[in-house]
């Protein structure tokens, strides 16, 4: 089966909306952070308060983006994609912890707007389903690249100050790249093309809601704490790198996903993928290592992001059934779940005093995840 090639250019803007909101405006905190510890601009409890506020700010984004409007989304993607650049420029200013944590949790909430923006303009303005693959992609594009970006200006000597102002030039730049498509904004018809998924692809609402919560919590441990793991195992190896590898498994898994979707449907894709992250998520406990860590990466990597281009059409498929923004609603509920699982690891931590539990459980809600799919999505 061949995917549909028209409206790429559409596509391609509001994947960039994605790498600079998520990727950069999101992720890339992942790779600096380890440099803003060394330089002393941030302590370890810092930092967590400051990935925190993240996810605080990202969970009001979501909440105020239930407002947005899909005829008025590409606009909201402009001043998301200006007001992270922005974020990330302002923090090569910042030396004290309460104002880097204000920042990061301003830029939280323009993580969340630029991903219900974005999904709502290409989705649900210009009915281009088929961009949903590429849209997501843009996510994994935009972890790979700044992380790249971070390892490269670290070993040309500048400090995580100097990290953070190219990443907020390197997104002003991919976003000037974008705003044209995102003005031009016009009216084609995409419902023509139409791909026909395999087996039953209805879906119902709460169900969905809840395995997406689920999916955002199962994740959200590895991709926190990744890092960290991977400079135990490997203190010889920038951490960046590995996060560049999850990055890059994420971005073509995309297609695959969209691909398993057409051919298995809606149900029984989503719990495939859920597995596969569950397997992705927990093998760090029995391969506590360098291979363990970065086949890890690129399990959790190649699926975390297939989930999102899985659940956020079949939830625009069923969005004129239900009352309110059901793309907004979803993304509150993965944010929920993003916030509860660091609290979750954290609290596991201090029992035991290392990963394993939390990893556990991380992997015995995706598993949940996937059973719901087949049984009651």
């Amino acid at each position: 089966m061949k995917f549909p090639t028209a409206g790429v250019g559409p596509a391609i803007g509001a994947a960039l909306v994605m790498a600079v909101g998520i990727g950069f405006g999101r992720f890339a905190y992942t790779a600096l952070y380890p440099h803003m510890v060394q330089d002393g601009v941030l302590s370890l409890s810092g930092g967590s308060l400051t990935a925190s506020a993240n996810y605080g700010g990202y969970l009001i984004g979501a909440l105020l983006a239930i407002k947005a409007k899909p005829a008025s989304a590409h606009r909201v993607c402009l001043w998301a994609t200006a007001g992270t650049a922005l974020c990330l420029a302002v923090l090569a200013l910042l030396k004290a912890t309460w104002a880097i944590v204000a920042v990061r949790g301003i830029a939280g909430v323009f993580s969340a707007v630029a991903m219900v923006a974005a999904s709502l303009w290409l989705l649900e303005h210009r009915k281009h389903l088929h961009g949903a693959p590429l849209l997501y992609a843009g996510v994994g594009f935009g972890i790979a690249l700044s992380a790249e970006f971070v390892v490269l200006a670290a070993q040309l000597g500048s400090d995580s100050q100097g990290l953070w102002l190219m990443l907020g030039i390197s997104s002003f730049v991919l976003g000037l790249l974008a705003a044209p498509v995102l003005k031009a904004g016009g009216e084609e018809d995409f419902a023509q093309v139409t791909v026909t998924p395999g087996g039953d692809d209805s879906v119902r609402q709460l169900p969905l809601v809840m395995i997406y919560g689920l999916a955002g919590f199962g994740y959200i441990i590895t991709a926190t704490y990744l890092p960290l793991l991977v400079k135990t195992a490997l203190p010889d190896v920038d951490p960046a790198h590995v996060w560049a590898v999850f990055g890059l498994g994420a971005a073509p898994s995309c297609f695959l996903w969209h691909w398993a979707r057409l051919q298995l449907g809606t149900k029984k894709s989503l719990a495939l993928n859920l597995v596969v992250q569950a397997f992705g998520v927990v093998l760090p406990v029995f391969l506590p290592n360098g291979a363990g860590y970065l086949t890890s990466a690129l399990l959790v990597g190649g699926t975390f992001l297939g989930t999102v281009t899985i659940v956020m059409p079949a939830a625009q498929r069923i969005a004129s059934q239900v009352r309110g923004n059901l793309l907004a609603t979803v993304t509150v509920i993965y944010s929920i779940g993003q916030i509860l699982g660091p609290l979750v690891a954290n609290n596991l931590y201090q029992a035991s005093h290392d990963f394993s539990g939390s990893l556990w459980a991380a992997g015995a809600a995706l598993m949940v995840g996937a059973c719901m799919s087949l049984v009651a999505l």
